[in-house]
């Protein structure tokens, strides 16, 4: 188990955690944050200057997540893990790494009064001997307390929340323990085993009465999806389609799936890539639409969105994939892609000024 300890910078995380590992039998402190120190370290200056926060590096949350686990293996009891964690994006991948590598997440936020955070910055001398880059540490800590307020509202339906205003970082400990042993906090996210190979998935598109598409909002992974999954051993694809709409969204699909896209995923460590294909599932009225049923360890959330609007969403391969999954539903034809493009041409156009997908 991972207790993860979430929080402002000044809330108190480290000094809690110190002291829940005392109240948590066979528990150990594992710190985030000299992942960071070593990646300090470790990467080219040029490629330190393009992020702003360590944390924005996806070799750092991946390492944490290898780094956790090999630990967790290691010692066998929970493990403590003090580290601010403000953009859900970024627990999504965390935890649902975690929770694909079958070890439980505790998110247990801790929250004093804003006063108090203000005043245990003010305090803090990062640096001994040097005012200026103690300055800095606290300049930074007030500048990340806007962000921080932000995410509260996604942190607070996550995690358990404790109080920590007038409380002794030994109060704070003895409640967090007490919460913990609770069951308090518990993430309950899908457990998709990481695959060890290449792997086939499938996608289904549904579209409202404006022909805007439908995304999902997974809890295991960063960015916006289609509804779908992995194919299963000796299954064929569009049964995979209609299982996964089934289990995702509660939809039973009776008509026939269109397919849209065959796209080759390459391979980008630690993923395997693999076959992507994309059905057309037809429209979803808007009666269907209130009646989705979503799994909370699945799925947060889901929305119809346009083709300008999912490029904030998906990231940049699933893009490439529905652009032109978009190409081939109007075109009425489906597209073969490698790696989201057909033959190395470029990207398709927003409609208007539409490329034929079958002629790259």
């Amino acid at each position: 188990m991972i207790v993860w300890l979430n929080g402002a910078f000044g809330a108190g995380k480290t000094t809690t955690a110190r002291a829940l590992v005392d109240l948590l039998p066979g528990s150990n402190l594992y710190d985030p944050e000299k992942v960071g120190d070593l990646l300090r370290v470790t990467l080219p200056r040029k490629r330190l200057a393009e992020v702003t926060d360590y944390q924005d590096l996806p070799s750092w949350r991946r390492l944490v997540v290898e780094t956790g686990a090999a630990l967790h293996a290691e010692v066998g009891g929970p493990l403590v893990a003090p580290m601010t964690l403000l953009k859900q994006e970024y627990r999504d991948e965390i935890f649902g790494g975690f929770a694909a590598r079958r070890i439980p997440v505790r998110h247990v936020l801790l929250r004093p009064d804003e006063t108090i955070l203000r005043r245990r910055i003010d305090e803090r001398e990062e640096v001994p001997g040097d005012p200026e880059a103690s300055e800095s540490v606290r300049r930074w800590c007030r500048d990340h307390l806007a962000p921080y307020r932000d995410a509260l509202a996604w942190i607070g339906d996550d995690a358990h929340v404790v109080d920590t205003t007038g409380l002794s970082p030994a109060q704070v400990a003895e409640r967090v323990a007490d919460a913990v042993r609770g069951g308090a906090g518990a993430c309950d996210i899908v457990q998709t085993p990481e695959p060890a190979g290449q792997t086939v998935a499938a996608g289904v598109l549904f579209f409202d009465e404006r022909d805007r598409v439908l995304l999902v909002d997974p809890t295991y992974k960063p960015g916006w999806e289609f509804p779908g999954g992995v194919v299963e051993t000796g299954e064929p694809p569009t049964r995979t389609g209609v299982r996964e709409v089934a289990e995702e969204l509660g939809l039973r699909l009776d008509g026939e799936l269109r397919l849209l896209v065959v796209d080759w995923e390459p391979p980008h460590p630690p993923g395997h890539g693999g076959l992507r294909l994309l059905f057309d599932g037809g429209r979803l009225d808007a009666p269907s639409a209130a009646e989705l049923l979503l799994p909370g360890d699945e799925l947060r959330g889901w929305r119809f969105v346009t083709e300008q609007q999912a490029a904030g969403l998906l990231p940049p391969q699933r893009q490439r994939r529905l652009s032109w999954a978009l190409r081939a539903r109007e075109r009425g034809r489906p597209v073969y892609l490698e790696a989201g493009e057909p033959g190395g041409a470029a990207p398709p156009v927003p409609l208007g000024g539409v490329p034929d997908p079958a002629r790259p």
